[in-house]
C-alpha cells in the first residue's frame, strides 16, 4: 500500500478551510482530522488519495479504515464532494407552508372568544385533517386565516409561506395562494361561473407576475379541469351557485381551487351534502390537486373523506384548542369510539 506521502496533495482551495470547520462534526464521525490547509488526515487507515474515496460513503470508508492499521491523508475536495453527495441523497424536511402559534380569536360583535390558543404546522406536501365536535372551533380557525370580518383576531401569529397572513388584506391572501372551500358556498345572481373564475383566475396570476388569459385561452385552461371533476362544460354558462344542488356546489368548489392552483386549500366539510359519486369524484378531484410543493388542510366530521384522500397527521380540535394529533389511526379510533374514546386517549397522555 502506497504511502500517503506518495498519494495524496495538498489543495489550496478557496474555501476549504471553511468547509472543513462546517463539517467538523461529520469529519469527526469518519474518523477524519484536518491536519492543514485542504487536507484531511485520517485517524486509522490504510485507503489513500481521491480515486479510492470517490465513490465510497463516509460509514464504508470508516470500516476499511478500522481494517488496516497504515496512516494516510485524504484531499479535502474529495472528502468535500462525498458529504455533499451523501447530503444530497437525504430527503431534506419540507418547507413549512403554514405556521400558526397561540392563536386566539373572538366573534367581532359579542366578543365571544373561540380560538383558545391554536397551535398548528403544515409542511408542503402535507395533508392534514382537524376533526371535533361542533362548536369546537373548526370552522372558525379556516375563516379567521383566511380573514372573515366576523371573526376579530386577539393574540397569536399565523405565517403563511413565511409572511404574517394577519398583515394582508382577505383578497392578498387568496392573490398570495391560500383557498378556502366554504361550507355553506354562496350564489352570486348575474354572474356566470365563466367571468367569475376568468376574473380570480387572472388576478392570482396577475399577482405571480404570471399574464393574464383572454377567454378563449381561458376556456381551453378550464375544460381540462372540468373533466377531471365530471362536470358539463354547461357550469361555465350558469351563474355562480345560483340553483345549484349542494353536490353542484361543492364541485363548483373544487373547480374554483383547480383554477387557482393555489398553494394551500382550507376544504371546511366538502364532504357534507354528497352522495356517494359525488364525493368520490370531489376526493379524487382534490388528491390530483395534491403536489409536492402545496398543502391541504380538511375540517370534516367523518372518516369517509380520509379513506378517499389520506391525512398525514389527523387533529382533534375541543374548546378552541388542538387538544390531540395522531395519524389515520386516530380517526379510525374517533370513528369507533367516538369522542369519549379520544377523551380517554387525552387524559392516559
Amino acid at each position: 500500500m502506497a504511502s500517503c506521502s506518495s498519494c495524496c496533495q495538498h489543495v489550496a482551495t478557496p474555501g476549504v478551510g471553511g468547509f472543513a470547520a462546517a463539517s467538523r462534526r461529520e469529519t469527526r464521525a469518519a474518523g477524519v482530522q484536518v491536519v492543514g490547509a485542504g487536507r484531511l488526515q485520517l485517524k486509522k487507515g490504510a485507503v489513500c488519495g481521491e480515486e479510492l474515496f470517490r465513490g465510497q460513503s463516509l460509514q464504508g470508508l470508516q470500516r476499511r479504515v478500522r481494517r488496516s492499521g497504515g496512516s494516510v491523508a485524504v484531499s479535502a475536495n474529495a472528502l468535500a464532494a462525498q458529504l455533499q453527495e451523501e447530503r444530497a441523497e437525504k430527503p431534506s424536511e419540507a418547507r413549512v407552508i403554514l405556521e400558526v402559534q397561540g392563536l386566539r380569536a373572538v366573534v367581532a360583535d359579542t366578543r365571544q372568544e373561540i380560538l383558545n390558543g391554536v397551535d398548528l404546522v403544515i409542511r408542503e406536501g402535507e395533508v392534514h385533517a382537524i376533526m371535533g365536535k361542533n362548536g369546537s372551533g373548526k370552522s372558525t380557525l379556516s375563516k379567521v386565516l383566511v380573514g372573515h370580518p366576523d371573526y376579530e383576531v386577539t393574540g397569536g401569529t399565523a405565517m403563511f409561506k413565511g409572511e404574517n397572513l394577519f398583515d394582508k388584506e382577505p383578497e392578498e391572501r387568496s392573490h398570495c395562494g391560500l383557498f378556502l372551500s366554504f361550507q355553506s358556498p354562496v350564489e352570486i345572481p348575474g354572474v356566470s361561473n365563466m367571468d367569475f373564475l376568468r376574473m380570480a383566475c387572472n388576478a392570482r396570476r396577475k399577482a405571480r407576475s404570471l399574464e393574464e388569459l383572454g377567454p378563449l385561452e381561458f376556456y381551453g385552461f378550464v375544460a381540462e379541469k372540468l373533466g377531471a371533476l365530471n362536470m358539463d362544460p354547461k357550469f361555465l354558462d350558469r351563474n355562480v351557485n345560483e340553483g345549484f344542488s349542494g353536490g353542484e356546489k361543492k364541485r363548483n368548489e373544487i373547480l374554483q381551487l383547480s383554477v387557482l392552483e393555489a398553494d394551500m386549500a382550507i376544504l371546511d366539510e366538502i364532504d357534507s351534502g354528497l352522495d356517494i359519486d359525488a364525493l368520490r369524484d370531489v376526493a379524487t378531484a382534490v388528491v390530483g390537486l395534491k403536489k409536492e410543493n402545496n398543502a391541504i388542510l380538511m375540517i370534516t366530521h367523518y372518516q369517509r373523506l380520509l379513506d378517499y384522500i389520506t391525512p398525514t397527521y389527523v387533529h382533534i380540535m375541543e374548546e378552541g384548542r388542538i387538544v390531540k394529533t395522531g395519524d389515520m389511526s386516530l380517526a379510525s379510533q374517533l370513528e369507533a369510539g367516538g369522542y369519549n374514546a379520544v377523551q380517554n386517549l387525552i387524559a392516559k397522555n
